[in-house]
């Protein structure tokens, strides 16, 4: 059990660092094309991606279990319109934000969640909570400088914050009880339609503009959701959903990172202590509990 959790933990973090610099390829995307058709786009890549291994799957079932059940459709379909509203959300806001900005009010789901269980009747420990607020004030440290303001961009993500928290909440409760794989290509078909009407009522479609935006597409389809999105569906089918938020909240550290690498933005003293923070808040919110139960163990 304890491997199991160890081997969701790791694959948190590696989607964590794939989402930070999917930012990067989110903001660039959008030099050529809008926002609901880069998100279209990508993720109809990302369900091509997975589609030969749900195709794997439907052949190595047995013949009496069925292939689509109706509960997995309505799983991987409210968790796509979750994805849909939050991602575009979030690719909006980046035309009036940084990469920077972006990571650290999306990562504010880390607190969301916690506060979804406990109304759903989810015990939260102390060392979660304490976990999340350090991880909060770090992700302030590292993407808030002194002349922040709340620009249309920031409410943007600050929203999208909120939705992030309840998907990574559906995550948790369907990837329980349905197969991960199946319901990742459920959420990214359902994802990739939705975002793709939008986009043929909202925006202007021209081959040579997605073209250009090729590289950025390729990155955010294969990268970003075929694996990224994938590994978070697989991990968490073994996580506590309050803990997944608080290594999935580590975006915001390689969003950083990645901003500062690639487009400039500047990542200062007080950004490298944000990043620690974050990292203490993650280890805490693993830790504690785990300490707790041996204490109460050892006193039996």
């Amino acid at each position: 059990m304890r491997r199991q959790a160890l081997r969701a933990d790791l694959l948190m973090l590696l989607t964590a660092m794939i989402w930070g610099s999917g930012f990067i390829a989110q903001t660039l995307g959008m030099n050529h094309v809008g926002p609901f058709l880069y998100s279209g786009l990508r993720f109809a890549l990302g369900s091509l991606c997975l589609l030969p291994l749900v195709m794997g799957r439907r052949t190595s079932q047995p013949p009496r279990e069925p292939f689509m059940t109706r509960g997995l459709w309505i799983g991987g379909v409210v968790m796509g319109l979750a994805l849909t509203l939050g991602i575009n959300l979030q690719q909006v806001g980046l035309l009036f934000t940084s990469v920077t900005n972006s990571g650290f009010i999306t990562g504010l789901y880390v607190i969301v969640v916690p506060v979804l269980g406990m109304l759903m009747g989810h015990k939260t420990g102390i060392g979660t909570w304490l976990g999340a607020g350090l991880a909060v004030v770090g992700m302030f440290l590292l993407s808030v400088g002194d002349n922040f303001h709340v620009s249309s961009g920031d409410w943007l993500q600050l929203i999208g914050a909120f939705v992030w928290g309840a998907h990574v909440v559906l995550v948790g409760v369907f990837a329980s009880r349905h197969d991960p794989i199946r319901l990742a290509f459920l959420q990214f078909a359902t994802c990739a339609v939705v975002s793709l009407v939008l986009a043929l009522v909202l925006e202007p479609i021209g081959v040579d503009a997605i073209a250009a935006a090729g590289p950025a597409l390729l990155y955010g389809g294969i990268v970003a959701v075929g694996i990224g999105y994938t590994l978070q569906v697989v991990a968490q089918k073994d996580a506590i959903a309050s803990h997944a938020a608080i290594i999935l909240s580590l975006e915001a550290v390689f969003a950083a990172i990645a901003g500062a690498w690639v487009l400039g933005e500047s990542l200062q003293m007080r950004g490298y202590l944000g990043c620690a923070l974050m990292l203490a808040g993650m280890l805490i919110a693993q830790l504690w509990p785990q300490r707790a139960r041996v204490t109460a163990t050892t006193h039996q």
